[in-house]
Formats: structure tokens, sequence, C-alpha cells
């Protein structure tokens, strides 16, 4: 049996902070991988012990306060090793593993054939969205039904993360695609992912919030996001302009929540996944959206 390359991260090396660095600040380490900012902490991720440049940003910026530091394999990071995987049609490849023996289980490509696999590149850094997560399947697969029962012409993926189904959107023949993330580490991460399948021209990240981006007119929204965020969006008073919505990212107490809530804004329910009775996802038609 053939050992697999590594994933180029290895160790990582974690620093906990309480604060957000200066927006003019720059970290030129090369071990630097990057910064995950929410609710006004930090954490920023090296490939090697880097506590001298930690130590001179809280002295530099007296607001930064470490409270913890972390030494993890990627692997234990991502929750398990990072392998490609399939999704009906949809094939997610880790870029360092695109040549292994992993891809010998992959039915071969041929133009002949309608129903072919499609490749994604996915190289998903520090940021969560593998495909791996009952959620992203269900997308993935709501992306697809979406797609073999109508024309996408636009859509935008809420909560991006690695840019995964705003990708995969496109691969299933969506012309243009917004990945939209509040976290600029998740942008980036996208964006870079967006590069890898060569999709620039077609796919586009960008940093904001998912209540400015949910008003502009498309065919798809795709939010699989914190039922929070959900709940705040699904109760406001504006209409939806979008023709459908994918609705994941739920628990089951929650999802019981999100179906009644859907019939508000409205939302025609088309099909509904559950995983072991715990992860939700929908597929709706937006009766207000434009027609």
């Amino acid at each position: 049996m053939v050992t697999p390359p590594p994933d180029p991260y290895g160790d990582l090396f974690i620093y906990y902070l309480k604060g957000c660095l200066a927006s003019d600040s720059a970290i030129a380490d090369r071990s630097f991988i990057g910064n995950w900012e929410e609710d006004g902490y930090s954490f920023l991720f090296f490939k090697r012990s880097s506590l001298q440049i930690i130590e001179s940003l809280t002295s530099q910026q007296p607001h930064l306060k470490l409270l913890d530091k972390f030494q993890m394999s990627y692997e234990q990071w991502q929750g398990g090793p990072v392998l490609p995987i399939q999704i009906g049609r949809i094939h997610v490849i880790p870029p360092w593993l695109k040549t292994s023996t992993h891809m010998d289980c992959l039915p071969e490509q041929t133009d002949r054939d309608e129903k072919k696999p499609i490749e994604i590149l996915l190289d998903p850094g520090v940021v969560f969205g593998t495909g791996t997560h009952p959620t992203t399947r269900h997308c993935i697969e709501a992306i697809q039904m979406l797609a073999s029962r109508t024309s996408i012409g636009t859509a935008i993926d809420i909560g991006t993360g690695t840019g995964l189904l705003a990708i995969a959107a496109v691969k299933l023949g969506c012309k243009r695609a917004l990945a939209i993330d509040l976290n600029h580490l998740a942008v980036r991460t996208a964006a870079e992912n967006i590069h890898l399948n060569r999709l620039e021209e077609k796919v586009l990240a960008v940093q904001g919030s998912a209540d400015i981006f949910v008003d502009l007119p498309s065919d798809l929204v795709i939010s699989n996001i914190h039922y929070d965020v959900m709940k705040r969006l699904l109760k406001r008073d504006r209409k939806w302009s979008a023709k459908y919505a994918i609705l994941s990212g739920l628990l089951r107490s929650q999802a019981t929540k999100v179906e009644v809530l859907m019939k508000q804004v409205p939302i025609t329910l088309l099909e509904k996944w559950e995983t072991n009775g715990t992860w939700y996802s929908y597929l709706g038609r937006i009766s207000n959206g434009l027609q």
C-alpha cells in the first residue's frame, strides 16, 4: 500500500488572543497561516512555534492579551484526515492528494458522459468546510437536485467558509456565484480555492454581512449558517429576492423552528434532508422571489 503524501500543514501552532489585531498589522513570517477573528477574539495560526512574534504583537498593541496557546496536528484541527470525498457527481479533492493513489477510486471522466464526475480542488487551510459534514453534503445534494430541474443563473453562498458550495454551484452549471463570509480568513481561503479551480471569472469571494447580500436578486441563496443568523434573516420584514433557497446547518430543535419561519417568508418546501435525526437541511422555492 502506497502512503499518501502528507498535508502541507503538519503541526499547527495556534495562539488564542483577546482582542483583534490593528488593521495595519502585518505578520511577514513565512510560517504564518492566517488569523481567524470572531466576537472580539483572535486565533493566529502558524506552522511552527511563534511565541516571540505573539509577544511582540501584544507589546506593540496593549489591547491584545494572549489567553492560551495550542499545538496540534492538522488532522486534529480538522477533526480527521482531509481526504477525497464523493457527493453525487461532485468529487472534492485536496490538491496535495491530486496525484495520489486516493484518486484511483474516482470514476474516469469522459466528455461523452453527461453525468461525468466533477472535480473540485479544495484546500481548506484552517477554515472548516471540507465537505465531510452532513449539512455540507446535504447542500451539495440540494444544488445538484435543483440544477437537474432548472437553470441556475446566479447564486449567493452565505457563510461560504472554504467556498466549496459556491464553487460546486458553478461547476454544476450556475453562471455566476457570490461567496460571502463575515470572516476575512474564510474569504481569503475561498478566494484561493476559486483560483485553484480557475473560476475567478465566475465566482467572487466577498467579505460582508448576510443581511446585506440576501437582498440581492438571485436564482439561489445557499445558507449553511448558524441558526441565530438564519432566524434573523427569516424574520426580517424585507422579502427575499431569490427564487430558491437552501437552508442548512440546523440541529433538530432548530429545524422545527425554521420550518415554521419558512412559511412566513413564504418558502415552499421542495425537499428535506436529515442525517441520524440530528442534522437537517431544506430546499425550497421562495414565493415572493423574483420570477
